[in-house]
């Protein structure tokens, strides 16, 4: 367990809302339970064994299943035996739909429960660490898993009120009852509460965020969905077909019959025959939606994500975050470089008294100086992260790539007239970068000469082209590519972990529940390349998500996308790559069209966020003589690398 160095100054709280430095505490500060803080950190003075186990069932505005009643939400809550009417706790929650089948954590905890049918053990390591620490934490079944009742509906309307509603309770908004239908009130919390997990769990957050629910303080988002057309669709480029009906199914252990129609609806709504944004996405979108919306949040946000999850792709932070920051939402964001991973299992002493921190300033008032740090933690290579003052990097410009028939890639464009040739088929990423100095039919690639000093992209590339095409339409990929050997985090490897036998623990344990985890290590390999950025689209979803239009045969046309962001460092020496190419088998069900697609050189580029001391002017772009190959990049040395 972290330790805090020194002991500095005490302070006791009777309630959530009163703080005391040791040394003047009130005259009956001996009878009265309270929450002791020292060196900005609440101190682990409940006792964890003796904590109150209770369950309640959280009455929600939706009926999803459409029985005439109402759905239930079942509530598992662990709470300091002290908190009622004396102390007032604040509540952290981890709402899931996966705690009795894939589980929870990266060793797949389940929910155990007692005689009682209160839980035995709570998933994870929050109960184990911030009971003691004075907090009340829950662990509440989304609609229509594991106990509660209801159908689940993929973060729609279902998902969404049903953790509304638990919010609710804890404020004395919505009511809630126990296993034997009495009425239960929440009298033992302040009503400050803090909603936190990996995936669904933390997409379940944003989601009840952005329905500006009072007493949600703060939002833990990890590896989360803020649009769920972002989740299964780019531009109009399908990832799954019916993947939405799917994985209700999947989470739903109730008989399979029981929610069937709610699935039949699924796909009748999801527009798979054309890939378009319609209503049924704006219900399940939290950035600007028909249910939830960012100008609706009012709690902070510390989100986590990393940059080569290829499962909740990271433009799901990076367009989440946007939008907080457009609406000054306190904010705070880890960036790191794994897959799907969790950063209790890739920076887990740093993570937990960083979420301590975090949660003490939101729900317990501790002026302990978190929200005056640096705003965003990168990690730039497999040991090394840095801070900076936002994300992206505030000093990143993005530079113009121009593609040229010669196959190189430089900041000055093709001339007029140049133009590349290839077919929209079907094929795996590594088909597309291979062999880049030799033309293919399927794909047309560009690469800059040997860089002669580090550069570091922060943000998202914009890709940019002028293109016509001999039928309707056509998948279009793109990816930014490093070509040069070097040692990374091996991502497609464990998802860039490796799990050992050796444990630590963070928090107080039972024999039902300990607060041990295996540790981890990274995983790193030497590659010779590594695909920095993808980003696709559907030509004819090029000037709306809404209405397909057709790119009528044979006339030029203006495409414009977003690849998915990164942070990533190109090391001198090694060469900048754009590869164009058709559809991408890695990512999506759907078949090529088969379409002829040419490219005007002259009018197409790609916009590189990269981190300069400068923005780059005329001399730059006349500065031929300094190339030292085709398509050599003169920028200047950056005056603070990295940052």
């Amino acid at each position: 367990m972290p330790k805090t160095a020194g002991r500095g100054l005490v302070a006791v709280v009777p309630t959530a809302l009163a703080i005391v430095v040791a040394g003047i505490p009130p005259a009956h500060a001996a009878a009265e339970p309270s929450i002791k803080i020292e060196q900005g950190r609440t101190q682990p003075v409940f006792s964890y064994a003796d904590a109150v186990r209770e369950h309640v069932y959280v009455e929600a505005d939706v009926d999803s299943d459409g029985d005439g009643k109402k759905d239930r939400v079942r509530v598992d809550v662990i709470r300091p035996k002290e908190s009622g009417p004396r102390l007032k706790v604040p509540v952290i929650i981890d709402e899931s739909p996966y705690y009795d089948n894939s589980g929870r954590g990266n060793e797949a905890e389940r929910k155990v429960y007692d005689a009682a049918g209160n839980l035995a053990r709570f998933p994870l390591f929050y109960d184990n660490y911030f009971v003691p620490r004075g907090y009340a934490v829950l662990n509440v079944d989304m609609v229509g898993t594991t106990r509660s009742d209801g159908c689940p509906d993929t973060g729609g309307r279902a998902d969404v009120l049903g953790g509304k509603a638990v919010i609710d309770w804890l404020n004395g908004r919505a009511p809630a009852y126990r296993a034997d239908g009495t009425p239960v009130a929440a009298d033992w919390t302040t009503g400050q509460a803090a909603m936190i997990g990996k995936s669904y769990d933390g997409t379940l957050a944003n989601a009840v965020a952005a329905t500006g629910v009072e007493g949600l303080r703060t939002i833990v988002p990890i590896s989360a969905i803020s649009t769920w057309y972002r989740y299964q669709r780019s531009n109009g480029v399908i990832y799954n077909y019916d993947y939405m009906s799917w994985l209700a199914n999947y989470v739903d252990t109730d008989p399979e019959a029981k929610c069937a129609a709610v699935r039949a609806r699924m796909d009748a709504e999801d527009a798979d025959d054309t890939g378009n944004h319609n209503e049924f996405w704006r219900e399940r979108d939290y950035i600007a939606g028909s249910l939830a919306d960012v100008s609706k949040v009012k709690a902070s946000v510390f989100a986590i994500h990393t940059t080569n999850d290829l499962n909740v792709k990271p433009d799901h932070f990076s367009e989440w975050w946007k939008a907080l920051a457009a609406r000054g939402v306190p904010r705070k964001v880890w960036v790191g470089q794994y897959h799907h991973v969790d950063p209790f299992d890739f920076r887990r002493d740093v993570w937990v008294d960083t979420l301590h921190r975090w949660f003490d300033h939101w729900l317990h008032g501790v002026q302990n100086g978190i929200m005056r740090e640096p705003r965003a933690d990168v990690q730039v290579a497999p040991d090394r992260w840095i801070t900076q003052r936002d994300w992206p990097a505030p000093l990143a410009v993005k530079v113009p790539l121009h593609p040229r028939a010669d196959g190189s890639l430089g900041l000055l464009p093709a001339g007029g007239g140049a133009s590349a040739t290839y077919t929209d088929v079907r094929q795996p990423e590594d088909a597309m970068v291979a062999d880049v100095g030799t033309p293919k039919p399927g794909r047309a690639a560009f690469v800059t000469g040997e860089l002669p000093i580090d550069l570091r992209l922060s943000g998202t590339p914009v890709v940019d082209l002028r293109l016509k095409l001999d039928r309707p339409t056509a998948n279009l990929t793109a990816l930014l590519v490093d070509f040069g050997t070097d040692t990374r985090v091996d991502w497609r490897r464990g998802q860039g972990i490796t799990t050992i036998a050796e444990e630590d623990c963070h928090g107080e344990s039972t024999a039902a529940d300990d607060a041990c985890y295996k540790k981890t290590v990274t995983n790193v390999a030497e590659q010779p390349l590594e695909i920095v950025a993808r980003g696709w689209i559907d030509v004819q979803n090029r000037n709306s998500l809404t209405t397909s239009e057709p790119l009528p045969p044979g006339e030029y046309g203006r495409v414009r996308w977003q690849t998915l962001p990164h942070d990533y460092v190109f090391k001198k020496g090694h060469r900048l790559g754009l590869v164009l190419a058709g559809t991408d088998a890695n990512f999506s069900q759907e078949a090529a069209t088969g379409a002829q697609v040419t490219v005007d050189l002259a009018g197409s580029k790609v916009l590189v966020p990269l981190v300069l001391s400068r923005p780059l002017g005329q001399s730059d772009l006349k500065a031929k003589t300094e190339w030292r190959g085709p398509g050599f990049i003169p920028l200047p040395v950056p005056r603070v690398p990295f940052f």
